[in-house]
């Protein structure tokens, strides 16, 4: 998700949403050639912990129903972003969509490799707050587990990976642009973990948003243009092999000054520790 407080993706999925509806409609834009604003092409099998969130009730098949990122932090279980199951997200309430599944190890949406788990059950962070974007975070818990090589690791409160300076990759099939041109292909970006007073520089409060350091994490560049996008929610920034980010929010993708916003995962180890 890239704009302030979730509103543009909301708004632009539930739009997406009542269009999936629809006979013949087109649930999604035409897709681009690349992932992620300023990304590379990488390979799901490289990467086997970035998952698809899908319905293709809700968002249609042209991109087998990808409407969010996800993370496998164990065998059975998948990190999203909270308001990736949120009603506006997704057009209905959360249990009344039928078809929800996790498409893993597929690098092409359009192919048929990998594999699609329907969901067993997902939880949303009560502490959530979908003003602020703090605590977004929920945990979806998949009908069949994958192996143990499609894990990575959750980094805890004093890991190096969260220095500033600290090279990371973000990753997802998401907007390319910012102008509605979706990915069909996984792809990821190079970023940097910014100091949280860069990050309080550029969301202080206001339209943009406020950004707090104890929940969530900046990255980015200097000069922009690498950046998460719509459609990359939920997905994940990584630092020195370890999980250190989930796309939150942000204004703008890829604008010098406007860096990307993450839910910070050493909150989430606290959170799942609180509510386990």
């Amino acid at each position: 998700m890239r704009r302030p407080f979730a509103r543009a993706l909301t708004a632009q999925l539930a739009v997406l949403a009542a269009a999936a509806v629809l006979p013949l409609a087109s649930a999604v834009p035409a897709a681009a050639d690349e992932g992620v604003v300023g990304g590379r092409p990488v390979k799901a099998s490289d990467n086997p912990w970035v998952v698809a969130l899908s319905s293709r009730d809700r968002f249609g098949g042209m991109r087998a129903g990808q409407f969010c990122g996800g993370v496998v932090v164990a065998r059975s279980t998948v990190i999203t972003a909270a308001h990736c199951l949120s009603e506006p997200v997704l057009g209905v309430a959360r249990d009344k969509v039928r078809d929800l599944k996790v498409i893993a190890g597929r690098t092409d949406l359009r192919a048929s490799d990998g594999v699609e788990i329907p969901v067993r059950s997902a939880w949303v962070n009560p502490d959530y707050d979908s003003q602020t974007n703090a605590g977004d975070v929920s945990v979806i818990t998949l009908a069949t587990p994958l192996p143990g090589g499609y894990v990575i690791p959750m980094a805890e409160e004093g890991d190096p990976a969260y220095e500033p300076g600290t090279e990371a990759s973000v990753y997802g099939w998401g907007d390319t642009t910012g102008a509605g041109d979706y990915a069909r292909t996984l792809h990821a970006a190079q970023v940097q973990v910014l100091a949280d007073s860069v990050c309080e520089k550029a969301y202080p409060g206001g339209a943009d948003g406020k950004f707090l350091s104890a929940t969530m994490l900046c990255a980015g560049e200097p000069k922009g243009g690498k950046d998460a996008c719509q459609g990359d929610s939920g997905g994940p920034l990584t630092a020195r092999g370890r999980l250190v980010g989930l796309v939150s929010w942000g204004s703008g993708c890829g604008r010098a000054g406007s860096p990307g916003v993450y839910t910070r995962v050493s909150d989430v180890v606290r959170v799942l520790r609180e509510h386990g």
